[in-house]
């Protein structure tokens, strides 16, 4: 078992805040992204297909590095987690990553649609969704008013969990916490 996967660490202080065994350095993301995750149990090799829980959701990712808990960043701070390795991929795992992305693709041009209609500035170039059916839309700016707004409306649409992720040339653009995702309950 790499991480619980049930309600039994809830309410269980030395569970819930038991420090991680090691730390696996992995990419995940459709626009492609590299965070540290928190893992316990058997330690992944390189190039292994994983179930990552991050602030988008459950993702799959490639463990590209599986690092010592008291491991440094270049900077020389200690390295932190930023989400948790829950399992090894299984081949349900990857069928439903699979479904999701078509799915994605599919809703693609209505999406588009709703963005031109909702008369936002911003352009949609790309959606995904993650294992827990969370859908991500990637935008090609960094207006947070924008990406705030086109969640709102998705939201209020009754479209469920909204995560706006703004990207650029260079990449993912990181929005400091403000703006760009929505959330609600389906």
């Amino acid at each position: 078992m790499i991480a619980p996967t049930d309600d039994r660490c809830e309410n269980v202080p030395e569970l819930e805040e038991r420090p991680p065994e090691f730390l696996v350095l992995a990419r995940y993301g459709r626009v492609p992204q590299v965070a540290r995750f928190a893992g316990w149990g058997e330690r992944p090799e390189r190039n292994t297909c994983v179930v990552v829980s991050t602030d988008r959701g459950q993702e799959l990712a490639i463990v590209l590095q599986t690092l010592p808990v008291h491991a440094r960043t270049a900077d020389g701070e200690r390295a932190t987690p930023t989400g948790e390795l829950l399992r090894h991929a299984s081949a349900d795992d990857i069928e439903l990553n699979l479904r999701g992305q078509r799915g994605a693709e599919e809703s693609f041009p209505a999406w588009f649609a709703r963005a031109e209609k909702w008369k936002l500035q911003l352009e949609l170039i790309d959606i995904e969704r993650t294992l827990d059916d969370r859908l991500i839309l990637y935008v090609l700016n960094d207006r947070s008013a924008e990406t705030t707004r086109l969640a709102l409306l998705a939201a209020a649409g009754g479209f469920g969990v909204i995560h706006v992720q703004p990207v650029s040339a260079e990449g993912i653009v990181q929005t400091g916490g403000g703006g760009g995702c929505g959330t609600c309950s389906k």
